[in-house]
């Protein structure tokens, strides 16, 4: 496709959103948008999962445009709620003519309306359709998320894996279909009797960039921050297990006194006012039909781990911003720390991992999910057990003793961009 004109149309949470999915598809989009002969548009959600969904996804704190200085278009069209809405989604995006329709898979709740939006459109216009997919199997599981699944990515054209757990996870959710498996982006369309899979990689976030005039040592000092700092940046979901990196830290801190641990990040499930009446009915609604679906008990509506810094007494070692970040004050966070923490309880290819070596900072993470495929002991992080306190306290210990340096980080992501990757979806 180098030589002709070609129009992409990147379907996704638009940039208006908070978000490791919003800063994707718009990293994406705006990597596409730099190459000769092609034409970037961004179709977004307006409303992106059932209106009993008791959260705010929209982000109403940033001042900075990240599609500022672009050429792309960005409409933001399609309501979860609203099924007209759907097959205007399809004929929007139909009427801009595309050759290529990028779609991000990133949870099974919005199977419906995206198998709608595919099926629509390609009666009415011919184009490649291609699922990102960000998962398969869902780290939340419910009764009805492999159905919602198989529904909402059934009719690609292509895919893209950032795993290959993830390409393992494909084919067993449809085990009579045939893959081919190509690390370039080649596909070729003219053998029905298989299906093109992608193997990438999460590219590097470079919507963030380093502030060379931030004063790192004078915001230490401020915020009584240590020489060593840890940070958690991110939505905290209990999946994300910053409960149990606290407890690991209260470990590090009782043996080191120049460590801090940076907390950055709101609680997903308390982004509205919780005194006003609607909140408290949607709360009640999706609390039900979380008992309904989800196989496991747990309501993470009440999980708050930083309840454990009052517990443990790290009042003085630590930093909480429990807000949504603007995205002109990330770099702050990032600039000040010297290690990311990311003990998950379960991992697909993480946005915060990405956005971390975006400045060239390492990962303490535990051994699950990903982690293993894209953590190189040593180079890039250190890896410690699942599950186990101790071992995580020990990580961060040799993460602190045996500092990884900024340019092995540095050259690690060097293989990790978006140029590399938009490429491949072009066939370049």
């Amino acid at each position: 496709m180098q030589n002709k004109n070609t129009t992409v149309v990147c379907f996704g949470a638009g940039p208006a959103y908070k978000g490791g999915m919003s800063n994707y598809n718009t990293s994406l989009a705006k990597t596409l948008d730099k190459f000769d002969n092609v034409k970037v548009h961004i179709v977004s959600w307006s409303q992106q999962y059932p209106s009993i969904v008791p959260r705010e996804f929209k982000d109403k704190s940033s001042r900075l445009d990240f599609l500022e200085g672009t050429d792309i278009s960005c409409k933001y069209i399609t309501n979860y709620n609203n099924p007209l809405s759907w097959t205007a989604t399809a004929k929007h995006i139909a009427s801009l003519k595309p050759d290529i329709v990028v779609i991000q898979w990133s949870i099974a709740i919005q199977g419906l309306p995206i198998s709608s939006i595919i099926r629509k459109l390609k009666k009415i216009h011919p184009c490649e359709v291609i699922l990102d997919l960000h998962f398969v199997i869902q780290k939340e599981k419910s009764n009805i998320d492999k159905k919602l699944t198989q529904m909402g990515i059934k009719s690609a054209d292509s895919y893209i894996v950032h795993a290959l757990k993830t390409f393992e996870e494909l084919k067993e959710i449809f085990p009579k279909k045939k893959f081919t498996l190509t690390t370039t982006g080649e596909r070729d369309f003219k053998d029905h009797s298989s299906t093109p899979v992608i193997k990438l990689f999460h590219p590097i976030y470079d919507l963030y960039k380093p502030d060379q005039s931030f004063d790192i040592q004078e915001f230490k000092d401020k915020n009584g921050l240590k020489e060593n700092v840890f940070l958690f940046f991110g939505f905290i979901r209990k999946y994300k297990g910053l409960h149990n990196a606290i407890k690991a830290f209260n470990i590090v801190s009782q043996q080191r006194d120049d460590v801090s641990f940076l907390i950055c990040g709101e609680l997903f499930w308390n982004t509205l006012d919780s005194n006003n009446i609607f909140t408290k009915v949607k709360k009640v609604l999706f609390s039900s039909a979380k008992k309904i679906f989800l196989n496991s008990d747990d309501d993470e509506k009440n999980y708050n781990p930083l309840l454990l810094i009052d517990e443990l007494g790290l009042q003085d070692k630590t930093m909480v911003i429990s807000e949504y970040v603007p995205n002109e004050d990330v770099h702050k966070y990032f600039q000040v720390a010297d290690a990311v923490v990311l003990y998950y309880l379960t991992a697909t290819p993480s946005g915060i991992e990405s956005l971390s070596y975006n400045f060239d900072l390492p990962i303490v993470a535990t051994d699950v999910g990903h982690f293993p495929e894209t953590i190189k002991e040593g180079q890039n992080g250190y890896l410690a057990k699942d599950q186990d306190i101790q071992s995580m306290a020990d990580t961060m210990i040799k993460a602190l003793n045996n500092p990884i340096p900024r340019k092995n980080v540095e050259q690690y992501k060097s293989a990790l961009s978006w140029e590399t990757y938009a490429k491949a979806i072009l066939q370049q």
